[in-house]
Parts: C-alpha cells; structure tokens; sequence
C-alpha cells in the first residue's frame, strides 16, 4: 500500500528533526512526505532542508498564514496546501504533525491494520506524554479514539467523508462522518507515540470558546455538549472550561453558524453520542 503522508509545521526547530528521523527509520517507508512550513520565523525550515538532501520521499513547501496557533483551521490549511503538492497515486493518506515521534514500526503496523479488514476507514496508535520522565498516555481522550497528530485515512474513507474539515474539531468529525458511512475506526494499542507538546500547550487565548462552537456546528445539540463539556471539564480539572464551551456554544447560536454536517448526519451523531453515553452509565 502506497502511503503519503502530510506534515504541518509552525516553528518546531526543537522538535520536527526526531519526527522526521523517526519517518526515516521506519520499518516499512512511505512513499512520498511533504513538509509544509507554515510562516515559521525559527530555523525550522534549515532543519527540514537537512532531511530533504538525505531522503528522496521527502520534500517541503513553504505558506504564509496567521502567525496564532487557532486550533484547526491553521493546521488544516496548512494540511490541504500540502496535499494539494502530491498526485492521486496514495492507497493511505496521513496527517501528522511535526512534534511526534513514532515507534519505528508505526507505518508498518498501520498498513497491517487496513489489509486486516476493508472496512477500517481511520487507523493509529495511542499518544504519550512525559512526566517525571516517563512516558505516560495522555489521557485526552479514548483509547478508541485516533488522535489528531498521528491519523491515518483509508483512500475510500478519506474521499467519502470529503476530507478534514477546517474547524476546530476537526479530528472527532472526521471519526463520526466516518462511521456514518459504515467505517470502522481502529487504533493499536501497542503503536506508543511520543507527544513531544501536550494538547492545547501552544493555542492562542482566543481558542477558549471554539470548542463549544465545533460541538454546535457539529450538530451535538444542548443536551449532548452539556454532558461533553462536563466531562472534558472533569478531565482537564477546569470549570472555566466547561463554561467556556456552553458560551461558545450559545455564542455560534446566536450567531446562526453554518453546520459542518448535514441534518441527517446530525440525527446520527447525536444517536452515536447518546448511545455512548448511556453505555458508560450502564457499565
């Protein structure tokens, strides 16, 4: 299986050489890797030149967008600007970021994930922090869930769900479109990628109020961003957290914002959400 990986980079001097030589000393390579410096003002792009002299697959372009770390749009603009730079020749399709290191059999194990069953759509491994200097799971979300830095797409699956949205939350509505469409998501526990920057470490202040406006424009409903918000807010051990999301949440209301999905996918998604729910409850 061909696969073609994207790297979105804003001034990762201190990080993006491991990444990149952990890509270089994969047990199976891919084919093609594009580098996209997004309006770095540190060396970052001396040390993807470096890279790209040694390794053929690899290559960089260089974009200017906003300087602020928002969460989603920047990235995945800075995403389509580097697929937009590679043919249609890809069986895998990935987005990874430039502050992770992976396991040197990640690629290897993500292709036998695919080939083990047609239907799995979305596929990863789990992302670890460290603390104490110990590489522990950050725990931000399922261990079900494929995280934002590491995710990789089936072709058919990354076409139906027609890409990543450029919206924060862009990482769970690629996962709920996905099983919309009948795809399964599938993560391998023993894939440990190093998380070099915690979630949320570098995003602008005036983020604080785009969770609740994803989980609108996603089509969540009160009730549902209500219990979402709670429980993120019980993770991160943060109240303003959680007021901050259902403000944001009544600030895209009031504002009448587009949807990112359809009224159907909506009924979906709220189906899926409510299902989960009551399983925690019940077990």
């Amino acid at each position: 299986m061909n696969i073609y990986i994207v790297i979105p980079a804003h001034n990762e001097e201190d990080c993006i050489a491991l990444m990149l030589q952990s890509l270089a000393e994969q047990t199976l390579l891919s084919k093609k890797v594009v580098v996209v410096n997004d309006n770095s003002i540190d060396n970052t792009q001396k040390v993807i030149d470096t890279f790209t002299k040694k390794h053929s697959w690899l290559e960089s372009i260089s974009i200017q967008s906003s300087k602020e770390h928002i969460p989603g749009s920047k990235v995945i603009n800075a995403f389509y600007k580097g697929l937009e730079t590679l043919d249609d020749n890809y069986d895998i399709i990935c987005k990874f970021d430039a502050d992770i290191i992976l396991p040197n059999n990640y690629l290897e194990s993500i292709v036998t994930l695919f080939e083990s069953n047609k239907k799995v759509g979305i596929a990863g491994g789990l992302a670890y922090i460290e603390k104490n200097n110990e590489w522990v799971y950050e725990t931000i979300a399922s261990k079900k869930h494929v995280r934002g830095p590491f995710k990789a797409y089936r072709k058919a699956c990354f076409k139906e769900i027609e890409g990543l949205k450029q919206s924060i939350g862009w990482d769970t509505i690629d996962i709920l479109l996905a099983q919309y469409y009948g795809w399964t998501i599938k993560t391998d526990k023993n894939l440990k990628v190093k998380h070099l920057k915690p979630t949320g470490k570098t995003y602008h202040k005036s983020s604080k109020y785009l969770q609740g406006k994803a989980l609108y424009k996603m089509r969540f409903g009160l009730i549902i961003t209500i219990l979402s918000a709670l429980k993120s807010a019980i993770s991160k051990r943060s109240t303003i957290y959680f007021f901050n999301t259902i403000l944001g949440y009544f600030k895209a209301k009031n504002q009448n914002l587009e949807y990112l999905v359809t009224k159907e996918q909506g009924a979906f998604i709220r189906k899926l959400r409510l299902k989960g729910v009551r399983k925690k409850i019940c077990f």
